[in-house]
């Protein structure tokens, strides 16, 4: 989980807002000096190192913030081609990289190609087969720039799902920038917007228009295919053992529901096969209000099931509140989900780094995949509800991605999400949504979201049974129920009457529709200022017109049910 920021200008132009830019701490800064003091915003998300490939004359700067993970002595980036010609800078994981190593070493007839990390891989693979079978080929999540020098061709890509940020900014001279995190372009970029994901660009960087690279029929298409349940489970657990490299201590969220305890459960089994030692434990970590909430009794349960090393984080109101502008900061949104959510997060982001664990993974990603919000179950039709999965997976990169990355990165911690893996993805989706949308099972008569993913697993003692048959639980009413209560009452009482009733004077765009809306709203305005910077964000909701609450809360939806382990 690193961070990346790319300037790309006419040659020997003039540096935009270079004044401001610098925030007059270095006076007439060049290209370097600008492009290293605003990375320096997003250094969080890699703290191990800071890397730089700048040509004043050429008009292009790179910039890699560094999380070590693979390769950690080998994979310093900028990472840059035998002859100097092409630079790449990339944020993420691939993790197919070993099988495309072995596809250039065969083609370059040497047949050993040992590359110095797994983002390596993409500079030698463009050089042996091009951008194109390049991104037919890779799997992982990613955010990458590679500069090729020699035909001054710029390509840009992001993961079919956006499962890390990269926006994209113009400067007042018509300077192209590209950055993990907004606020790297905060003073520089009076025109943003966000790269969209399944998109690449390949040309000149003056001629940039980014076109998708990635498709599938479910898309556009209602599928047809029944569930095999074998496949679905072999396919899930090939999702974990693939993202289980790491040079690094690894550990995993354990939040007590059925996703998080999956993966970890999954990974536990492949974890003691691969090191051959059956008792080799975990590290899981959960969080939630001091006193308790529904999450933690649950973790424990999994825990102790699994066997894992596990820690428990705690929280107060007050702490948390503490955070929220910090959180508005750090998530780049003023979204009310995706600040309730991630304030626990940041909590129990800190508190895994400290413990020395640098890779966790998670369960992000199924609730999309399976439509395991409890609005799925006012869903009026499977085609409707197909098309509401699809809606939901293709903005992940604007909630639960963006709320998960950038929580973790806060404190330089990389998440990984299985269930977002592209082959597993694109398996799921093409499913009939008749198997699933939420239905009784078996072994539960009440109807259930994700009915297919427990049934697959419901053999094999993967999971306690009060886990493996909980109801969905969204993060921030798991940590605790106190918590979106006094959120939401302490971001209300800071905005009063009369300024509510201007909300739409103020924001014609995205109009809050609550004083707690509001307040985070103007928390965003003065850390991000202008238009532009606003319309990068999106705002979760369920569906209204399926006679949904519109309080993100799953606690707000009829079919809720409160419940504790005893």
């Amino acid at each position: 989980m690193c961070g990346i920021l790319c300037i790309f200008q006419r040659p020997n132009g003039n540096t935009p807002n270079e004044q401001s830019a610098c925030n007059g701490e270095c006076g007439e800064c060049g290209l370097r000096e600008l492009a290293f003091q605003q990375s320096r915003k997003q250094r969080h998300r890699g703290p191990d190192q800071t890397g730089l490939v700048v040509d004043e004359r050429a008009g292009f700067a790179l910039v890699q913030e560094r999380l070590s993970i693979v390769g950690v002595k080998t994979g310093r980036q900028p990472l840059s081609s035998t002859d100097g010609s092409k630079h790449l800078v990339a944020n993420g994981e691939i993790y197919n990289f070993r099988q495309m190593a072995r596809l250039v070493g065969a083609a370059t007839g040497s047949g050993c190609y040992e590359p110095r990390s797994d983002c390596d891989v993409l500079v030698a693979f463009y050089e042996q087969f091009g951008a194109e079978r390049l991104l037919q080929v890779v799997r992982g999540m990613f955010c990458f720039v590679l500069y090729d020098c020699k035909l001054r061709h710029l390509l840009v890509a992001r993961d079919p799902v956006g499962i890390l940020p990269l926006y994209v900014g113009w400067d007042s001279a018509g300077g192209l920038w590209f950055a993990s995190e907004l606020k790297c372009l905060v003073k520089c970029c009076a025109e943003v917007t966000v790269f969209p994901p399944g998109h690449s660009y390949y040309g000149p960087w003056y001629d940039f228009q980014p076109k998708p690279y990635f498709s599938a029929s479910w898309m556009t298409e209602i599928p047809s295919a029944e569930v095999d349940l074998v496949q679905l489970k072999q396919r899930l657990k090939a999702a974990v053992e693939s993202h289980l490299q790491s040079d690094v201590p690894l550990g995993a969220l354990l939040s007590g529901g059925l996703d998080s305890s999956l993966i970890a459960a999954i990974a536990t089994r492949i974890l003691r096969r691969r090191l051959q030692n059956p008792t080799y434990r975990l590290r899981t970590f959960s969080i939630g209000l001091d006193g308790g909430g529904p999450d933690l009794a649950y973790a424990h349960l999994v825990a102790a099931h699994i066997g894992s090393e596990h820690t428990e984080i705690h929280f107060t109101i007050p702490e948390g509140l503490d955070l929220l502008r910090d959180a508005v900061y750090h998530a780049e949104t003023y979204d009310v989900t995706t600040i309730r959510c991630i304030v626990p997060l940041m909590i129990m982001a800190r508190a895994i780094r400290s413990a020395g664990i640098k890779v966790v993974l998670s369960g992000e990603g199924a609730d999309e995949l399976f439509g395991g919000y409890l609005y799925f179950h006012r869903a009026p039709s499977s085609a409707e509800f197909h098309r509401e999965t699809v809606r939901r997976v293709r903005e992940l990169h604007l909630s639960d991605c963006l709320r998960a990355n950038k929580g973790c990165a806060a404190w330089g911690l990389e998440l990984r999400v299985p269930f977002l893996d592209t082959d597993f993805l694109q398996y799921v989706m093409a499913i009939r949504p008749e198997d699933r949308a939420p239905g009784s099972t078996s072994a539960c008569t009440t109807s259930l979201e994700k009915r297919i993913l427990r049934e697959a697993f419901a053999d094999g003692n993967y999971l306690p049974p009060e886990v493996l048959w909980r109801q969905k639980e969204q993060f921030s009413d798991g940590v605790g129920y106190g918590w979106i209560d006094s959120v939401a009452r302490w971001a209300s009482e800071r905005v009063d009457e009369r300024e509510f009733s201007a909300a739409s004077e103020r924001f014609p765009f995205n109009t809050p529709s609550t004083r707690e809306a509001f307040y985070y709203r103007t928390v965003f305005e003065q850390l991000f200022p202008g238009e532009s910077f606003a319309r990068t964000v999106h705002r979760w909701k369920p569906r209204t017109d399926w006679g949904c609450s519109e309080d993100p809360s799953g606690r707000k939806q009829d079919v809720h049910r409160d419940r504790e382990v005893s």
